[in-house]
């Protein structure tokens, strides 16, 4: 018979207790039956699906269950396969913790943690994605709702942490961080999507750059290597095709007539165009 849901994640906060801080106080935590529980009697109780919620506000998001439900699908196509292999080989043998920060729907993190030991954590303010991550089969892994600019994990707790298309707080991240532990993070490149990008926006919005993304890491950590990803992926079908226009930001920006345009004549392959950089913090 399968665990429930709620059970695997009481005993992996029985087991692994000690990686949370309480995000109100900053003190350590405890397991006690399905929630954690600071001294000063704050209290975070698993959901039905085995997941936390830390915040102490709602936080709106325009990332939906549509959106993040079809970037699961691309991510398990293959759509970041060349991605998902080089994370792999840069993960280290041993490892306490391997948190990714924003994980959306959690695929990811999923697919990177099926070789790695210890506690694997995934959380995003978005509650769609967080609940979406909580249906995958995955082992010693919890999912949380929760806030990057104040963590509620212990200092020098995690091994690796995961940012890959999300925002940063570099300062919570050099906190959580063991003293060797390090940070790897996926920024999009300039020819990132760029047929989407071509087809949805104004001339004047095409050409983007990253690079003060770049440059902030640069200066907040020392780079230990950075790989530069180049490639198209085939796109196989029209459910694959819709997958993509629905899973990227850039649809916001597109008219009902554009969508249906595009959806009328697709391209055959996207490009995907990625800067690949693990760090440590001073």
């Amino acid at each position: 018979m399968a665990v429930k849901k709620i059970t695997a994640a009481a005993e992996f906060l029985n087991k692994f207790s000690h990686l949370f801080r309480c995000p109100i106080c900053h003190e350590p935590m405890t397991a006690v039956f399905n929630s954690l529980r600071c001294a000063s009697g704050h209290e975070f109780d698993l959901s039905k699906k085995g997941t936390l919620y830390f915040l102490n506000h709602q936080i709106k998001t325009e990332y939906g269950t549509d959106m993040l439900a079809a970037r699961g699908r691309m991510i398990r196509s293959g759509l970041f396969q060349p991605l998902i292999t080089l994370i792999q080989s840069w993960l280290p043998q041993q490892s306490d913790f391997l948190l990714d920060v924003g994980c959306g729907e959690g695929s990811f993190l999923t697919q990177l943690a099926t070789q790695q030991p210890g506690a694997k954590i995934g959380f995003d303010i978005s509650k769609p994605g967080i609940y979406l991550a909580s249906n995958r089969p995955s082992d010693q892994t919890l999912w949380a709702i929760a806030d990057l600019t104040n963590l509620p994990f212990a200092d020098q707790s995690a091994t690796t942490i995961l940012n890959i298309f999300s925002p940063s707080h570099y300062q919570e991240f050099a906190r959580v961080l063991q003293p060797d532990g390090t940070l790897i993070k996926v920024i999009p490149g300039s020819q990132y999507l760029q047929e989407l990008r071509h087809r949805f926006l104004p001339d004047e919005k095409i050409a983007y750059s990253n690079h003060p993304v770049q440059q902030r890491l640069n200066d907040e950590a020392t780079i230990l290597q950075q790989q530069h990803l180049h490639y198209t992926y085939p796109l196989k079908d029209t459910n694959q095709f819709t997958d993509l226009m629905v899973m990227s930001p850039l649809e916001w920006q597109a008219s009902n007539d554009q969508k249906a345009e595009l959806l009328a004549h697709p391209f055959a392959e996207i490009t995907i165009d990625l800067e690949v950089i693990q760090a440590k913090f001073h």
